[in-house]
């Protein structure tokens, strides 16, 4: 299964709306890889709104063999320019036997297939687009894609779409779902996950219709039909907005009230709010105390290394999607990105249009996200990335 050198590295896109499961619907092919395969050597190319690097540290622990990660902007936009130079660099220090590219959750399928096919014709073969991938969550997808241009046409350029969340959305809602994808009419295989898991046979090895068949002139037509030169600018940029938050201290053993940030993000709305990454330094003690899951049935991961130290501060990765969260330990072998590094808290939060003003200044005024009482108030920055 591992690829000869000579043949072209296969490059898989998956895209889909923020909070679809896109990470952990790659996480969940890697054990497979690896149980076809132990030495397969799967590389993530992954584009994220904000400065803050959070998914490329999950999958970084998780034994993906190398990690790029392209921050502030769009990879089928502002960034496009930057691909070639980043899977580049994957091929030479990683020698990927596969690469994926994870988009951001505003991201246009067709504009980014048309680039990998136009590097695959500059590099003479280095690479080959095996085929497009779109993550729906069926259980807030209704709500989103009647708002969201991009959300629908993540849906309908796309090679397989897999329906992810179902599972407590009921049948009804999935019908509804899966009514509403036939309405954009377009012929697309799907698959339900299994809670985030797809066979990988599914998902790779497609040589979809969108892979082969894309070419430069067709770009212009779909940007003619769905307005990706005009329309594209206006909804796919402004639709959502991002704002960066850091939570600082002289003090460089302070951690983060977790009982105000737990209270936090209980109370924040799921229409206002998007999607919240952070990294955050939290007390052993805290953690083992208060720390929670928004499935409480769900227990913590304890941090990856422990000297028995109430005082011991460790640090965890928060993702927060449509109202339900989870704290990850930062694995103790995994170097953390300079986004986060030695930050008592960083943090992205990415919003509806409209929302961003209102949401600077509940932060600004304080009560919201804040250190444990014993560290002192220390200092909130908050700003508007987009």
């Amino acid at each position: 299964m591992t690829r000869d050198q000579s043949s072209p590295i296969p490059i898989t896109i998956i895209t889909g709306f923020l909070g679809s499961g896109k990470t952990t619907l790659i996480l969940n092919l890697l054990p497979q890889l690896r149980a076809a395969n132990p030495s397969y050597r799967l590389a993530l190319l992954k584009n994220e709104f904000g400065d803050l690097a959070v998914d490329s540290q999950l999958a970084s622990s998780s034994a993906i063999a190398g990690v790029s990660e392209l921050l502030n902007g769009c990879i089928c936009c502002n960034l496009v320019g930057q691909l070639s130079v980043a899977l580049s660099e994957l091929q030479s220090t990683v020698r990927p036997d596969r690469i994926v590219i994870e988009t951001s959750g505003s991201a246009f399928p067709a504009t980014l297939a048309l680039e990998v096919n136009r590097l695959a014709r500059e590099t003479g073969g280095q690479y080959v687009l095996d085929g497009v991938v779109s993550v729906i969550d069926v259980e807030n997808w209704k709500g989103y894609e009647d708002t969201s241009y991009t959300a629908r046409i993540q849906a309908r350029y796309t090679d397989l779409i897999v329906f992810n969340k179902w599972e407590g959305a009921g049948e009804r809602r999935f019908d509804e779902v899966l009514d509403r994808v036939g309405d954009l009419e377009v012929d697309t295989a799907w698959v339900k996950s299994d809670k985030g898991w797809v066979d990988m046979s599914v998902v790779f090895g497609i040589d979809g219709g969108l892979a082969r068949g894309l070419t430069e002139e067709d770009g212009h037509v779909h940007d003619d039909k769905c307005g990706h030169d005009d329309k594209h600018k206006h909804d796919h940029q402004t639709e959502v907005e991002v704002l960066s938050i850091e939570l600082k201290s002289g003090n460089r053993e302070a951690t983060v009230d977790v009982a105000k940030l737990l209270a936090f993000l209980r109370k924040t709305s799921k229409d206002e709010v998007y999607r919240i990454k952070a990294v955050l330094a939290v007390s052993a003690k805290t953690a083992r105390e208060v720390l929670k899951n928004s499935d409480e049935d769900t227990t913590v991961s304890a941090p990856p290394t422990s000297t028995g130290s109430e005082a011991q501060t460790t640090r965890y990765i928060l993702n927060w999607a449509f109202g339900r969260w989870t704290f990850t330990p930062v694995a103790a072998e995994v170097k953390e990105h300079e986004s986060s590094s030695e930050a008592i808290l960083r943090m992205t939060m990415i919003l509806a249009r409209y929302e961003s003003t209102k949401w600077k200044k509940r932060l600004e005024a304080g009560g919201l996200l804040e250190l444990e009482e014993e560290n002192g108030k220390g200092e909130l920055s908050v700003t508007k990335v987009n």
